[in-house]
C-alpha cells in the first residue's frame, strides 16, 4: 500500500513537470500534432517510470544479524493509545473521491448513448453522420458525427463536418477517453485538470487547422464557430465543434507557423527525467559476499556441525536422502535441479538450492563438462544457536555425517527471579523447558512485571497462527522484516514486544543520535536564489471583442442583422491583423524573461551536485560516528 501511494505521488510529480513544460515553452507554437504526442507521451511516462527501479548491488563483509536475548532489557507491555491510521485513512478519502468519479464517467456513457442510440444513421466512407432535431451542439464520437442541420446553413454544414472529421479520423475520442481515466485516478492533482483542459484545447486547435485546408473560405469558418458559440448544450466524452476558448482557437488560426527550430524545446524535458531517475529511481542493494570455505574453518569455529558431501558419483536417491533429511532436521527446504551425467554416471551438473522462510537463502550451481569436484553442504550454529549454512570445498577427505546435540540458552537462569511465571505457548513451564528452547523457532516474547504479577510468555514457531501479522519498529519508526533483522545487536539499547491483538516489536537503537547541533557535522549546501526579474512578466495585448451572432441563420434569420454582423466581424479581422505585431513582441518578451531563468537553472544543477557531495559526506560521518560508540 504505501509503494502505490509513493508511486502515485511521483507520478502526479511527473504530471505537473510536462504540464509545466507545456505551459511555458510549447502552447504558442504551432506545432499541434507534435504537441498532441508530447502531452499523451507525457501521461504514459508519468504512469510507467515510477515503476522502473534501477538497482545497484554492492558486495559487503557478512555480518551476524542474530540476537543474543539475554544481553536485550526488556521492558513491560503497556496499553498502546489509539492512533490514527493515515495510510488507512488517505486510501478511503482517495477511494471515494475516485468511485465518485468513476460514477461520473459511467453516466455520461449513459447519457452519450441515450443521445445516439436508436436515431437514424447515413454512411459515407468512414463515417456515420446522425442528423438530430434537439437543439444540440455538434459533436463526433470515433467515427459517428452528430449534428442539427436545421441550425446552420449549407456553408456552415461544411465547415463543421469538415471539423468532425479530422476528429474522427485522427481518433481525438482516445484522447479524451484518456483524459477522463487519468482524472479519475489521480482527481487530488489540480495539475491532472489543467492538463486535461490542454490536451482537449490542443484537440480543437488540430482540427481548425486541418478544417481549414480543406474550406475554400477561412473567413466563413471563423464566422461558424462564432454562431457555434450560442449552442450551450453539449455531450460530454466527445469532441465538440464548440469549445469556451473560441478566441484563442481564432489566434491561432491566424497565428504565423512557427520556425522549424523551436521544435528544439521538447527535447528540454530530458534533463529532467533524468535528474528524476537519479534522484528517486536508483536503489542501491547491499548483498553479503559468499564465502567459500573449507571444512576445517567450519569445524574450527564452530562445536554443532553437520556436512553432507556430494561428489560425481552421489546417486539421485543419495541426493533425495540428504534433502529429506536436512528438511527434518532444520525445516531447511534443500532443492536439487539440473543434474547431468556422463556415460560413466558421473555427475558432471547439478544447481542447489536452499531456503528458510526468508531468513536464509544460499544456492549454488556447479556446471562442467568433466566430473564435478567433490564439495559439501555444511550446516553450523554459533555460541549463540543463529543457524548457518555454507557450501564447502573438500579437500580429498570428509568427516563421515554426524549429528552433534545442540543446546541453545534462551537467557541465564540468573537473570529470572525465581517467583517468575514462565509460560510457554500457553503452558506452564519452567526455566529448565526455556533454556532448551532454540531462539530461532521463537516468534515473541511478552515480559509483564508489576506489583501483583511477574510473567514471561513466550510464543514459539509451532504454536503461533499460520499468516500472523507481525510489525516491526525501530526508533518509532515502521520498518520491514528484512530491515529489522539487519539491526546491529550492539546497538540495540531496548526492546518492547507486545502480542496483544497485532504482534509488534519495537527496539530503540543507541545510533538514534541528533546531528543538527554537532559541529563536526558536514553542512548542507545553501540553495541557489531565485533570479531577481528586471521587469514584470510581460502581459498579453488586449484582445478585440469578437461580435455576437445574431439569431438564426443568415438565410432564414434577420438579414439586416446578419449584414451589420458581417460588417462587424470585418472590423474585428482587421483589429486582429493590427495586433498581429504585439503578439510577436510578446512572445519575444516571453522568450527574454525565459532566458533570464536560465542562468538559475544552471545554479541549480551545480547545487544538485553538491547535494551528492553532501550525502555522501553524511554517510561517512555516520559510519565514523557508529565505529566510535
Amino acid at each position: 500500500m504505501e509503494t502505490l501511494f509513493i508511486n502515485i505521488v511521483k507520478s502526479s510529480g511527473l504530471i505537473a513537470v510536462f504540464y509545466i513544460a507545456y505551459y511555458l515553452l510549447l502552447r504558442k507554437e504551432t506545432f499541434f500534432t507534435a504537441n498532441r504526442w508530447f502531452l499523451l507521451a507525457g501521461l504514459l511516462t508519468s504512469v510507467i517510470l515510477p515503476w522502473i527501479v534501477f538497482t545497484t548491488i554492492v558486495w559487503v563483509e557478512p555480518t551476524p544479524t542474530n540476537i543474543d536475548w539475554s544481553k536485550i532489557p526488556m521492558t513491560p507491555v503497556q496499553e498502546e493509545s489509539f492512533e490514527i491510521d493515515w495510510y488507512l485513512a488517505t486510501a478511503i478519502a482517495y477511494a471515494i473521491g475516485s468511485v465518485l468519479l468513476l460514477a461520473q464517467f459511467a453516466y455520461d456513457f449513459y447519457h452519450l448513448n441515450s443521445v445516439i442510440k436508436g436515431k437514424s444513421v447515413k454512411h459515407q466512407a468512414d463515417h456515420k453522420f446522425i442528423d438530430l432535431n434537439e437543439n444540440i451542439a455538434p459533436f463526433s464520437y470515433f467515427n459517428t458525427i452528430v449534428y442539427n442541420s436545421s441550425l446552420y446553413s449549407e456553408q456552415e454544414m461544411e465547415s463543421i463536418l469538415e471539423h468532425e472529421k479530422v476528429h474522427g479520423e485522427q481518433y481525438h475520442t482516445i484522447d479524451v477517453l484518456i483524459t477522463r481515466i487519468f482524472c479519475i485516478v489521480f482527481w487530488f492533482n489540480p495539475f491532472m485538470w489543467l492538463y486535461k483542459k490542454a490536451i482537449l484545447q490542443n484537440l480543437e486547435f488540430i482540427a481548425d487547422s486541418e478544417a481549414t485546408k480543406k474550406l475554400s473560405d477561412k473567413k466563413a469558418y471563423q464566422l461558424t464557430l462564432l454562431k457555434i458559440t450560442t449552442h450551450e448544450n453539449c455531450v460530454v466524452l466527445t469532441n465538440h465543434f464548440y469549445q469556451s476558448l473560441i478566441k484563442k482557437r481564432i489566434v491561432m488560426l491566424n497565428k504565423t507557423q512557427s520556425k522549424k527550430w523551436n521544435s528544439l524545446k521538447y527535447a528540454l524535458v530530458i534533463p529532467v527525467l533524468v535528474a528524476f531517475v537519479f534522484i528517486f529511481q536508483m536503489e542501491v542493494i547491499a548483498k553479503e559476499k559468499h564465502q567459500n570455505i573449507k571444512i576445517e574453518q567450519v569445524k574450527s569455529t564452530s562445536k554443532d556441525v553437520e556436512i553432507y558431501k556430494i561428489d560425481k558419483n552421489t546417486t539421485e536417491a543419495e541426493l533425495k536422502e540428504k534433502a529429506e533429511t536436512i528438511s527434518k532436521n532444520y525445516g531447511v527446504t534443500v532443492h536439487f535441479s539440473k543434474t547431468k551425467r556422463n556415460a560413466s554416471d558421473e555427475l558432471t551438473s547439478i544447481a542447489i538450492e536452499i531456503k528458510k522462510g526468508k531468513e536464509i537463502a544460499e544456492n549454488r550451481t556447479v556446471k562442467s563438462t568433466d566430473p564435478i569436484k567433490a564439495f559439501a553442504i555444511i550446516i553450523s550454529k554459533d555460541e549463540n544457536g543463529k543457524l548457518k549454512i555454507d557450501f564447502a570445498e573438500d579437500n580429498e577427505s570428509v568427516h563421515k555425517e554426524h549429528k552433534i546435540v545442540i543446546s541453545n540458552n534462551l537467557s541465564s537462569k540468573n537473570d529470572i527471579p525465581d517467583d517468575t511465571e514462565i509460560i510457554i505457548d500457553d503452558k506452564k513451564s519452567d526455566k529448565t523447558e526455556m533454556e532448551k528452547l532454540d531462539p530461532e523457532d521463537i516468534v515473541n516474547i511478552n515480559v509483564i512485571k508489576n506489583s501483583d504479577k511477574k510473567e514471561v510468555r513466550i510464543i514459539t514457531k509451532k504454536h503461533s497462527e499460520n499468516g500472523s501479522e507481525e510489525e516491526y519498529f525501530i526508533n518509532n519508526e515502521k520498518v520491514d522484516k528484512d530491515t529489522f533483522n539487519q539491526t546491529d545487536p550492539k546497538n540495540i539499547t531496548r526492546m518492547d514486544v507486545n502480542t496483544n491483538g497485532k504482534k509488534t516489536i519495537r527496539i530503540v537503537t543507541s545510533n538514534n543520535i541528533n546531528i543538527q547541533h554537532d559541529k563536526n557535522a558536514p553542512v548542507p549546501p545553501i540553495p541557489p536564489t531565485p533570479p531577481v526579474m528586471k521587469a514584470k512578466a510581460p502581459a498579453p495585448p488586449a484582445m478585440p471583442k469578437a461580435p455576437k451572432a445574431p439569431k438564426g441563420d443568415p438565410v432564414h434569420g434577420d438579414k439586416k442583422a446578419w449584414k451589420e454582423f458581417e460588417k462587424q466581424m470585418e472590423e474585428f479581422d482587421a483589429k486582429m491583423k493590427k495586433i498581429e505585431p504585439q503578439m510577436e513582441a510578446f512572445d519575444k518578451q516571453m522568450a527574454e524573461f525565459d532566458k533570464q531563468m536560465e542562468p538559475f537553472n544552471k545554479q541549480m544543477e551545480a547545487f544538485n551536485e553538491k547535494m551528492k557531495i553532501y550525502e555522501k559526506e553524511m554517510e561517512k560521518y555516520l559510519s565514523e560516528k557508529k565505529d566510535k560508540k
